[in-house]
């Protein structure tokens, strides 16, 4: 393949589907997403100017680029770089790449009636995704954003620093360690909830994401349970308990809550109709 083969923007974007068809369910959009990282372009500017020629060092690196993701690396792990909540996360190896599915959460913790002050917990940050979309759209919040593994803290600082939300607080914390003596007005998580030996491990990008981020005991349900039960101690009357979880799993999620003491208990649809978190309030 060279340079003259696919000079221009619009042939270089049929030879990278055409790369990708077999080994991508997203053929199309990983390889505009490439290119218009490639070319440092908005969207619209592939389609006003499909003629335009790239240099030689683009499609060099353009090349290269597919390349990685015909071998399976995901494309945010390629460009560095996921959108999530219309805002720009610095993403690597070290956890999980944000989801789109997970931006319900984010909505539904802003829906909810809580004081223009509310103190907020995230726990497993990750890239800091929820926690500083949150800050973003609620600059009052006091948001305190929590992660066990030590390059997930430094991303999520990074991505703090990045979005210039300084007034979000970071810690290396396994779970509620590093706030034991703090209470909460809303307490969220999108922690490991996958089945060890859940045969999707093995598929799509998930291989590139650290299993610690992805998997729980006793069928996934390991860790929900745990933050369900101690959350009780860190909410204050009347606060919030907001779980994602998978899809399959939110009937056992809101029974367990009821069964710990919480009340309105109640699960929220992403935006593909899946039953994606549940809810429930600290009362006592």
């Amino acid at each position: 393949m060279s340079q003259s083969s696919y000079s221009t923007i619009a042939e270089a974007q049929q030879w990278a589907f055409s790369q990708l068809a077999s080994t991508s369910e997203s053929a199309h959009v990983d390889a505009e997403a490439l290119l218009l990282y490639c070319l440092n372009k908005p969207r619209s500017f592939i389609y006003t100017w499909p003629e335009r020629a790239l240099t030689v060092e683009q499609f060099k690196h353009f090349q290269q680029m597919i390349k990685k993701r015909q071998q399976g690396k995901p494309v945010a792990h390629i460009i560095g770089e996921r959108e999530f909540w219309s805002l720009p996360f610095i993403v690597n190896e070290s956890t999980l790449i944000p989801r789109p599915d997970t931006e319900i959460l984010v909505e539904t913790a802003l829906n909810l009636a809580m004081r223009f002050n509310a103190r907020v917990l995230d726990l497993g940050t990750g890239t800091g995704a929820i926690a500083l979309s949150l800050a973003h759209e609620k600059p009052k919040w006091r948001i305190t954003a929590i992660d066990k593994v030590a390059e997930a803290v430094e991303l999520a600082k990074a991505n703090r620093a990045n979005l210039k939300l300084d007034h979000v607080e970071v810690l290396q914390s396994d779970w509620f360690q590093a706030v034991k003596d703090r209470d909460f007005d809303l307490i969220v998580s999108n922690p490991p909830y996958i089945d060890e030996q859940d045969e999707h491990l093995n598929m799509g990008d998930v291989r590139f994401e650290p299993q610690s981020a992805l998997t729980a005991a006793d069928e996934g349900y390991a860790d929900i349970f745990h933050i369900a039960d101690k959350a009780r101690e860190h909410l204050l009357p009347g606060g919030y308990l907001l779980l994602e979880h998978g899809y399959q799993q939110a009937l056992k999620v809101r029974q367990k809550l009821v069964d710990l003491g919480y009340q309105n208990v109640a699960t929220v649809r992403d935006f593909g109709s899946n039953d994606r978190c549940t809810i429930g309030t600290w009362v006592s």
